[in-house]
């Protein structure tokens, strides 16, 4: 183990990942952004590829999930974040934001840390408020930004601009802990789904494998809802229309859906 007052840069290591989880990179092999590979594979493919492996173990890590999730997010916010200034302030506001100081910024954002008030501040350290009022962050790439939400209405308001309001607004809700499908999702082979009402483990049981495995929950809750809309709803997801046959509402137009 090495220690020192520097960060190790995530941005081509291709170590860093089997430094920071040996158990699970034994062999020191399989690491991620590897130089020799043949075929480039980006880090967040890769990331999912380990999660749907047949060995569980990543996915049964307590944090390679949450790391490998933070670092994603963190590279998309580096990588599809950008300023939108108005074309009459533009010469202006690119000078102020080269000369701001890293330093300013940091006593403003430990200002208001702290709850400080405006009047509190320097001149210097006010000119960061000016930025902000003439400066929009555009962040829509960004997964669970407010710009990626903004992104999410723009689309619903196109959608009820060329098809209309829609007709019908509704929440789903599926249930993996009482379901026998999550069950089997989670590897037990005993669920007969053959039955009406399949043998389950206990509710205490049901709810650690919930816990345990949040890779196959949100597989459960991707399959449910593509279930749904496709045999309740009527819609054909290879062709992007609705089935001749429709669904218990008639035949759909569009759709829309977003993850709470």
């Amino acid at each position: 183990l090495f220690s020192g007052s520097s960060a190790i840069g995530e941005y081509n290591n291709p170590d860093l990942i089997k430094g920071m989880f040996p158990t699970l990179f034994p062999f020191g092999k399989g690491g991620f952004e590897e130089p020799h590979r043949k075929v480039a594979i980006s880090f967040e493919t890769q990331a999912n590829y380990c999660l749907d492996l047949d060995d569980r173990c990543f996915r049964y890590h307590e944090s390679f999930l949450f790391i490998v999730m933070n670092m994603i997010q963190r590279r998309q916010a580096h990588l599809h974040t950008h300023f939108m200034v108005n074309d009459a302030d533009f010469g202006t506001v690119a000078e102020d934001i080269a000369g701001v100081k890293p330093e300013t910024l940091k006593d403003v954002a430990k200002h208001l840390q702290e709850e400080g008030h405006l009047t509190d501040l320097t001149t210097e350290e006010k000119k960061v408020f000016t930025l902000l009022s003439k400066v929009k962050t555009i962040a829509s790439k960004v997964t669970g930004s407010e710009a990626s939400k903004m992104l999410y209405r723009n689309e619903i308001l196109a959608y009820c601009g060329h098809f209309g309001i829609p007709h019908i607004f509704f929440t789903a809700n599926p249930a993996p802990q009482h379901s026998p499908l999550f069950q089997l999702m989670c590897g037990d082979i005993s669920i007969d789904l053959d039955k009406r009402f399949p043998e389950m483990v206990d509710s205490v049981k049901r709810a650690m494998r919930l816990a345990n495995d949040p890779v196959a929950a949100l597989d459960f809750f991707n399959f449910s809802c593509k279930a749904m809309i496709q045999y309740l709803f009527g819609w054909d997801f290879k062709k992007r229309r609705s089935t001749k046959e429709g669904g218990v509402i008639g035949h759909l137009k569009a759709f829309y859906g977003t993850n709470e």
